[in-house]
């Protein structure tokens, strides 16, 4: 279905709104906000006066859209994508398509470009203190000013030299995706009918600004942007849909989760959204890491395990403080209410990352994972994720598990009590079975020597 420029009402008298791949209720008192920004969607589809396909650079439209559609001329690829319609007994370009393929993007939108700033130090000086150390102005169509960006900007992207361990999946200062995809979503997202200013990208020793002309479209909100929440909402539909096209953006509202999850996995702050100056969207990225040398290394036994950016900074919390943390030490770590809370931390216990301290308690016991031992046997990989959840095996979650008498399972127990894989504690009915050094990570005292639970 093509994108239109009306808010429309079922039956029923409810408002959806199509998020991803759901339909989601829309809030009444938010309907004349949808209405507006549904209604800046019009000013790509309109037709500057003048403008005539003469004004389109055909050979770079083809360069781009060419792969997209093979067996179309350029002509047709451009109408495929409603970028150029029939007026008048003859064809003329939109405004989305003078800014991505036209000859002079200038000339019908004077501050299209991008302008980088590189300051020194972490604040902006003026008059004679005037801090700028570089200045580029980026000025090109849209389908080359992007990949222009890249490669300007890129030189800037220093090395991170002061985190060498294996965390780190590339050792720059920002990840890549984020940096690029934030600039990508400026030029596809920014209010074009804001013609005084450009999108600007300032660069501090410390952060990365990427600021670009208008507020969020309604339903986007800033709040909702800085809880990562999937909303997505363009008020640019044509220029995302081309744009997508060309594989600079999926138009699915991917983006912004996937800049959360890159900063978590590299270390960093979390990307910040705000709107300054009243109709500036900032993207603000600081390249400083959460946590030190050592802290990012321990957290890195965790990777396997899908936690988040959330988790990770509970984890480290923990770390310094005895390997242990409460529920009120998670909402005040991470600013959550106790609902949220106590849902994230019964998917660390899903995960045995934790475990609680006893029934009913809301004490928490950070768990390393347990050693991956090149000659551990068969069945007790299969026990791990319950000795990891629960910290301890018996006789009865052997049996259920691999589906074995009790008889096998007491004799699968003694052989890995033998081969030094479980240390074992109780007797008869209470017997129950630990991981053993060999096993689990144990942490060390200053001797060296591993230390265990008294």
């Amino acid at each position: 279905m093509d994108w239109s420029p009306d808010v429309h009402q079922l039956a029923d008298s409810r408002y959806l709104l199509r998020v991803h791949d759901r339909n989601s209720p829309f809030p009444a008192h938010q309907i004349a906000a949808l209405k507006s920004a549904k209604g800046q969607g019009l000013l790509e589809r309109s037709f500057p006066p003048g403008a005539s396909m003469k004004d389109l650079d055909l050979d770079l439209a083809l360069e781009w859209l060419g792969p997209v559609w093979p067996q179309l001329p350029v002509e047709d690829a451009l109408r495929r994508h409603d970028l150029m319609a029939a007026r008048n007994g003859h064809f003329v370009p939109t405004l989305a398509a003078l800014l991505l393929f036209g000859r002079e993007p200038a000339r019908w939108h004077p501050r299209c470009g991008i302008d980088f700033v590189r300051w020194d130090g972490i604040k902006r000086e003026h008059g004679a203190e005037l801090n700028i150390t570089k200045r580029i102005r980026i000025e090109a169509p849209l389908a080359t000013l992007i990949r222009n960006a890249r490669e300007a900007i890129q030189p800037f992207i220093r090395e991170r030299q002061q985190l060498h361990d294996l965390f780190f999946t590339e050792k720059l200062e920002y990840p890549t995706f984020v940096w690029q995809e934030a600039i990508v979503n400026a030029v596809a997202h920014r209010d074009y009918s804001l013609q005084g200013a450009p999108i600007e990208v300032w660069m501090y020793d410390d952060r990365m600004e990427i600021r670009s002309p208008g507020l969020p479209p309604a339903p986007v909100t800033i709040e909702a942007l800085n809880r990562r929440e999937r909303v997505h909402f363009s008020r640019n539909p044509l220029l995302v849909r081309t744009l997508a096209a060309l594989q600079y953006m999926r138009d699915l509202g991917e983006g912004i989760p996937r800049m959360f999850d890159e900063m978590d996995r590299a270390g960093c702050y979390p990307p910040r959204f705000d709107v300054v100056g009243g109709f500036v969207f900032q993207v603000t990225l600081r390249n400083e890491p959460i946590y030190d040398r050592q802290t990012v290394a321990w957290l890195s036994k965790f990777a396997d395990l899908r936690l988040s950016g959330d988790q990770k900074r509970v984890l480290a919390y923990a770390h310094a403080h005895g390997d242990r943390f409460t529920s009120r030490d998670y909402q005040k770590v991470i600013g959550d209410e106790i609902y949220a809370a106590s849902k994230s931390i019964k998917d660390m216990i899903r995960k045995g990352v934790v475990r609680s301290t006893g029934k009913g308690s809301r004490v928490y016991v950070v768990q390393e994972p347990l050693a991956a031992h090149p000659d551990i046997p068969a069945d007790l990989v299969r026990l791990l994720p319950i000795v990891q959840r629960l910290g301890r095996l018996t006789n009865a979650d052997v049996v259920k598990a691999l589906g074995v008498s009790r008889p096998t399972a007491t004799r699968l127990l003694n052989e890995w009590l033998d081969g030094q894989w479980l240390r074992k504690e109780g007797r008869k009915r209470w017997t129950v079975y630990y991981p053993a050094d060999r096993l689990m990570h144990q942490p060390h005292n200053a001797s060296g020597k591993p230390e265990h639970d008294a």
